[in-house]
């Protein structure tokens, strides 16, 4: 078979994988919290006809050679993610979104004690995507029902008298004063969140503040190396890319929230268009190749004829 089909069909492959990832960030264009990622090519092997030589001198000189080399098309080279912040729609509602760099930290799984510095490697996710509500049993959790971690407080009524070292799941206390945040949950109205990130609400029986604490930011030294794991989340293993990561209440050096906002898709729509012209464009001239290589090997068949 002729080098030049070999090297378009892995142009195909290469322009095909290239119109995948084009295709999915299209399509999700109004996802809440997405992350539009980019791919590029790397050239494939190449095989050498000749290698490159060094001249001599003397009586017997000669010059030196380049080398030769035939290359055999293309393939995937990264497949990158861009972690930049979107433009925040508002919805209302008990909804946020992080004004700047860093997760919200949701689990499946209710844990306790989860330490804000080991947050990798422990079956907890991270989210750009601050859709929150209260489920009946007063936890507050995402629009999965997964969740959502912060740091309690150790007076419900006044936050600014402590809390919790370790992150916990975020629910509504037992008790208006104390740090009781066993039993049955109180009734609470008008929940909201502010931009510190503090989750409070009204007692319906007294009409007194109740705290349910403070959401909290987790934030990584290299954000794009975290894995996409569906829907709206990020996993970080131990053994990633990620860098160090570590978990703040809101505020100070760690990002701010805007409440009732939820932060929307980066796709970049003109360019993905762009994008997916170039790559169409490569794709057919990859596909002519194969046309021109067929030609040839019927041309050599009809010599015998």
């Amino acid at each position: 078979m002729l080098r030049a089909m070999d090297s378009a069909v892995a142009g195909l492959r290469a322009h095909q994988n290239k119109l995948d990832v084009i295709g999915h960030n299209i399509a999700n264009v109004n996802t809440f919290g997405f992350k539009s990622q980019s791919y590029s090519f790397q050239e494939a092997m190449y095989q050498t006809s000749s290698s490159s030589t060094r001249g001599n001198a003397g009586a017997a000189a000669s010059g030196g050679t380049n080398a030769a080399q035939y290359g055999y098309g293309s393939l995937t080279g990264s497949i990158s993610t861009d972690m930049g912040s979107s433009t925040p729609t508002y919805v209302g509602g008990l909804n946020a979104s992080i004004n700047g760099e860093g997760f919200f930290v949701t689990s499946a799984d209710l844990k306790t004690g989860v330490s804000p510095t080991n947050l990798k490697g422990i079956g907890v996710d991270f989210t750009r995507v601050g859709q929150f509500n209260i489920d009946g049993n007063g936890y507050l959790v995402d629009s999965n029902g997964n969740f959502v971690y912060g740091y309690r407080p150790n007076n419900v009524q006044d936050y600014s008298q402590g809390h919790s070292a370790n992150l916990e799941a975020l629910k509504i206390p037992s008790a208006i004063t104390g740090a009781n945040f066993g039993g049955n949950p109180l009734e609470l109205k008008d929940v909201k969140i502010n931009s510190l990130g503090e989750v409070t609400g009204t007692d319906k029986a007294t009409g007194q503040t109740v705290s349910l604490g403070k959401v909290a930011v987790a934030t990584f030294q290299n954000p794009e190396g975290l894995t996409k794991t569906g829907q709206f989340y990020y996993n970080a293993e131990q053994n990633d890319n990620t860098g160090t990561c570590s978990a703040a209440e809101p505020g100070g050096t760690t990002s701010t929230l805007m409440t009732g906002y939820i932060e929307a898709s980066n796709v970049d729509l003109a360019k993905e268009f762009s994008e997916m012209i170039t790559t169409q464009r490569g794709f057919q001239a990859n596909s002519k190749i194969i046309t021109v290589s067929d030609e040839i090997l019927n041309d050599l068949i009809n010599m015998k004829r």
